[in-house]
């Protein structure tokens, strides 16, 4: 099968604009099939204070009302989205800007209020992914790139841009070789968080679950780790987390980062 390279692009790379340049170059520079997520939580949050809207976050996770969802629908889906695609455009990459809703790609459904009402918040699974019509795209050679947001009965959701990243790669692990990418500006994942020198190469399950009762990780990994174990138990053949300095060497054998296994 050919190789599809996942790409999630987070953190703090999307408010440099440098470090963003860089990366989509690289991205653009990839020869094999490639979509790219990305995700907008500081943008949202910087242009939110301006007008007066309030994050608010449990666990890592956005509470979004009414108004914060009209707030990442217009920062997510318009403003970052576009201005990826017009630069990924200039490096003779060519991109198509989509939310979940656009051509039906991701349906969702309204997470329902348990401990906690997350309010306009989509939850997904592989088989909410139109499959069909991703692998149409990237047979024409057209490069999808995901906003963080889904739909549900004529609603806008916003939904996770790790979790995103996973279902895609599950959903298309049945068409390609599937290689999930998550980029952001940390080398991988550290065993103390405090030292940037202290990257995992490697980390299994039960590693992962032994650190996390000791509390190891910071709020902002945990949902990347959480679809990283979703992804390789169901179907995607590797997943690495790692620095989006380092995308193109970590899309060829000999990576950076921090890999992750059963």
């Amino acid at each position: 099968m050919n190789k599809l390279y996942v790409t999630k692009i987070g953190g703090n790379v999307l408010d440099d604009d440098n470090a963003l340049n860089k990366f989509l170059k690289d991205f653009a520079s990839i020869q094999a099939p490639k979509i790219l997520i990305h995700g907008g939580g500081a943008m949202a949050t910087k242009i939110g204070n301006k007008l007066g809207i309030e994050s608010n976050y449990v666990n890592g996770r956005r509470i979004t009302d009414r108004e914060t969802l009209d707030l990442v629908t217009m920062v997510y889906g318009g403003l970052i989205n576009k201005q990826i695609v017009a630069h990924l455009q200039q490096w003779g990459c060519n991109a198509l800007g989509v939310t979940g809703a656009d051509g039906n790609m991701i349906k969702a459904v309204r997470r329902p209020v348990r401990e906690i009402d997350f309010g306009y918040v989509g939850d997904i699974t592989p088989d909410s992914v139109n499959s069909t019509l991703l692998y149409f795209l990237l047979k024409q050679n057209v490069v999808p790139v995901f906003a963080p947001l889904t739909y549900s009965e004529g609603q806008m959701l916003n939904t996770n841009a790790d979790t995103i990243a996973s279902v895609l790669a599950i959903s298309l692990s049945k068409h390609f070789d599937v290689r999930l990418i998550f980029c952001f500006e940390k080398k991988g994942v550290l065993r103390d968080v405090n030292d940037e020198s202290s990257v995992m190469r490697m980390l299994n399950e039960a590693e992962y679950k032994r650190l996390l009762k000791e509390g190891a990780f910071h709020d902002g990994i945990l949902p990347k780790l959480e679809n990283a174990f979703s992804a390789i138990h169901s179907g995607v053949k590797e997943v690495l987390i790692g620095q989006a300095d380092d995308l193109v060497r970590n899309t060829r054998v000999d990576t950076e980062g921090t890999l992750i296994t059963l």
